[in-house]
C-alpha cells in the first residue's frame, strides 16, 4: 500500500497525439454521447409511459438502456473533457473508481443480453408456456442475477488493481482506466495477476458469447415450424440482438481474451464496446421494432401536444 501512495495520479495518454485528430474525436464523441443519451432515455420513457413495460423484452430493453447510460457515463464525458484539455490525468482513487465502474456496469449489460435471449428462446420456442416461463417475477430474478453476477465480475478486477504496486511511471496508453494498461505501469511481475483477468473478463465474455451463440442457433433452427409471418417477426427481432451482441462481443473477446498485455490498437477496438455499441442500441432494437416506434412516436406527440397547451 506504501509503494501505491508513491504515486496519486495516472496520465492517459489517450487515442492520438495529433491535435486535429483530437478535435475530430471530441466532435464526433460529443455528437455519439449526445446521440446515446437522447435515444436511450428515450427509449426508457416510452417503455415506462405505454403498456409495452409489461411485456418481458421491453422490460429488459428499458433495463439495457440504463446500462448503456451508466456504462458509458463513465467513460465518454472524461475522454470528451481530455480531447479538449492538455494533460490527461486522473487521480489514484477515481482511476480505480473507473475501472471499477465499467466492469461493473459492462457485466450488468452483458447478463441482461443473456436474459433477452432467454427471453427471445421462450418466445419463439415455447410460445404456449411463455407468459408462464416469463412471468414478472423471473424477470426480476433474472435482472437480481445479472447484477449479482456482475457484482462477482467486477470486484475481482478491482481487488486485482488495487493490490498492484505504483511506483515509477505513471503514463497509462488508453483514454480509460483497464486493468491492462494498468498491469503495464506497475512496478511489479504481473503475469498471475494477467493469467487471473484472462480467466475471468476473458472468459465471462467468451462463455457469455458462446450461450448466446448456442441460444440463437436454437432459436433459428426451430423458425422453420413457424408461418412466413411468423419468421419474419422473430427473425427481425433475433436479427437486432444478434447485430448487438456481435458489436459488443467481438472487440471485448479480442481484448481480453489472448496473453496478458496491452497494445495500442486495444484503445480502437475498446470504442467499440465502450462507445460505439451502446450508441447504436437505440436505433437496432427501434429502426425495425413497430411497436416500439408506434410507443416513442405516441411519446414524442404527447410532448408536442403538452407545449402547444402551455404556450
Amino acid at each position: 500500500m506504501e509503494k501505491q501512495r508513491n504515486i496519486s495520479e495516472f496520465i492517459l495518454l489517450g487515442l492520438s497525439y495529433d491535435q486535429n485528430i483530437e478535435i475530430f474525436c471530441f466532435v464526433l464523441f460529443l455528437f455519439s454521447y449526445s446521440a446515446l443519451l437522447a435515444g436511450n432515455l428515450l427509449i426508457l420513457i416510452s417503455i415506462q409511459c405505454s403498456p409495452l413495460f409489461h411485456q418481458p423484452m421491453y422490460y429488459f430493453l428499458s433495463h439495457l438502456s440504463s446500462m448503456d447510460i451508466c456504462y458509458t457515463s463513465s467513460i465518454t464525458p472524461k475522454l470528451i473533457s481530455d480531447l479538449l484539455g492538455g494533460t490527461k490525468s486522473i487521480s489514484y482513487s477515481n482511476c480505480m473508481l473507473q475501472l471499477f465502474a465499467v466492469h461493473f456496469f459492462g457485466g450488468i449489460e452483458i447478463f441482461i443480453l443473456t436474459a433477452m435471449a432467454f427471453d427471445r428462446y421462450a418466445a419463439i420456442c415455447k410460445p404456449l408456456h411463455y407468459l408462464l416461463i416469463m412471468d414478472r417475477t423471473r424477470c426480476h430474478l433474472l435482472v437480481l442475477a445479472a447484477w449479482a453476477g456482475a457484482a462477482l465480475h467486477s470486484f475481482p478486477q478491482l481487488l486485482m488493481a488495487i493490490q498492484l504496486p505504483f511506483c515509477g511511471p505513471n503514463e497509462i496508453d488508453h483514454y480509460f482506466c483497464d486493468i491492462f494498461p494498468l498491469l503495464k505501469v506497475a512496478c511489479t511481475d504481473t503475469y498471475i495477476t494477467g493469467v487471473l483477468v484472462v480467466a475471468n473478463s476473458g472468459m465471462v465474455a467468451l462463455v457469455t458469447f458462446v450461450v448466446l451463440f448456442v441460444s440463437y442457433v436454437i432459436i433459428l433452427f426451430s423458425l422453420r415450424h413457424h408461418s412466413a409471418e411468423g419468421r419474419r417477426k422473430a427473425l427481425s427481432t433475433c436479427g437486432s440482438h444478434i447485430t448487438v451482441v456481435s458489436l459488443f462481443f467481438g472487440p471485448s473477446i479480442f481484448v481480453y481474451l489472448r496473453p496478458p498485455d496491452s497494445f495500442p490498437e486495444d484503445k480502437v477496438f475498446a470504442l467499440f464496446y465502450t462507445i460505439i455499441s451502446p450508441m447504436f442500441n437505440p436505433l437496432i432494437y427501434t429502426l425495425r421494432n413497430t411497436e416500439m416506434k408506434n410507443a416513442m412516436r405516441k411519446v414524442l406527440c404527447q410532448t408536442l401536444f403538452s407545449k402547444e397547451v402551455h404556450n
